[in-house]
């Protein structure tokens, strides 16, 4: 799962500093995530699936589909 976050943080040219703005913490924090150093919290991994229009399946490498699964409707 590390390798995957880093992997799609390289994809687009980022640095660690604009990830950690992106999910209002230090670089330092963000850092540990991609060493393997700390658990990625659940909020934490939900925002980044939806700042990289991923799953959090295939951020967790459960999956190597990157695409989302299409999103339920709401029922009304």
């Amino acid at each position: 799962m590390y390798q995957r976050i880093r992997d799609l943080r390289e994809d687009r040219d980022l640095t660690q500093r604009e990830i950690a703005k992106v999910l209002q913490m230090s670089q330092t924090g963000y850092s540990q995530y991609e060493i393997g150093k700390n658990d990625i919290p659940t909020q934490i991994l939900i925002k980044l699936a939806l700042f990289y229009n991923t799953s959090t399946d295939y951020l967790l490498e459960l999956t190597d589909q990157k695409e989302p699964p299409p999103r339920r409707s709401e029922k009304k």
